[in-house]
């Protein structure tokens, strides 16, 4: 029988999850996972209160409260785990890493297929290489976009790279506090005159539109954010 006490206790504000599942492998006792597309207290004995979850969470939906739950209970925990069954390291807390085929009808071309050229303006392009005092960046229009967001979106070069500096990242695997203090910098120096997110429709992926705002906020700079969605199915979602 669990003891109820008056202790601190993880809360999540369920407006604000979007279901990313990043705070699920921060949290070694395994008290979080995502159900129904949220983050959920799987049991109250599992949390022991101290947030290693908080910094994970790119929506700010995870604080701490204090108020009456079950005790912490590291035995409970030590027997949840020697019965979780072991599976590879990879990010399978999120929805969007759920396998998906698409069947795709071939496209009828007449004679054929165009050479089209590519429009990429700068090198490098990924986020953690780009230093903040290239001079490609110098007041121009940023396009920061998500790993996956070129293969899904078949244009990707006439709608939304001709014309623009591009940078790319994902808000999943890649360290979000890295990124956020290199876009910071970029920011502060280039002093672009927009920058245009351009990112998956799953939930992970809405990180980087929170790497963006925060950046911006961080750099002191008036810069225009643009919000491009791009569905799984390749479609422009807004």
């Amino acid at each position: 029988m669990t003891t109820k006490v008056v202790r601190k206790i993880v809360r999540i504000d369920e407006e604000k999850c979007n279901g990313c599942g990043e705070c699920v492998p921060s949290c070694v006792e395994g008290a979080l996972q995502i159900i129904d597309g949220k983050a959920r207290l799987v049991s109250e004995t599992y949390c022991d209160g101290l947030g290693a979850c908080l910094g994970k969470c790119p929506q700010d939906a995870i604080t701490i409260e204090e108020r009456v739950a079950d005790e912490f209970d590291e035995a409970a925990v030590a027997q949840f785990h020697s019965q979780r069954p072991t599976a590879p390291d990879v990010p399978q807390a999120c929805p969007g890493s759920a396998l998906r085929e698409f069947s795709r009808e071939d496209v009828a071309l007449a004679g054929p297929a165009p050479v089209l050229k590519s429009t990429l303006a700068n090198w490098p392009v990924q986020l953690r290489l780009v230093p903040p005092t290239a001079p490609f960046l110098k007041g121009a229009d940023i396009l920061l976009a998500a790993d996956c967001a070129p293969f899904a979106y078949a244009n990707f070069h006439a709608d939304f790279l001709k014309d623009r500096a591009l940078i790319i990242a994902c808000p999943k695997l890649d360290n979000f506090e890295a990124h956020l203090a290199r876009l910071t910098d970029i920011l502060k120096g280039a002093a672009p005159r927009s920058l245009t997110v351009l990112h998956m429709e799953v939930p992970c992926c809405f990180g980087l539109v929170h790497v963006a705002e925060q950046a911006i906020r961080a750099s002191g700079q008036k810069i225009p954010l643009h919000d491009i969605t791009i569905g799984v199915h390749g479609e422009k979602k807004s």
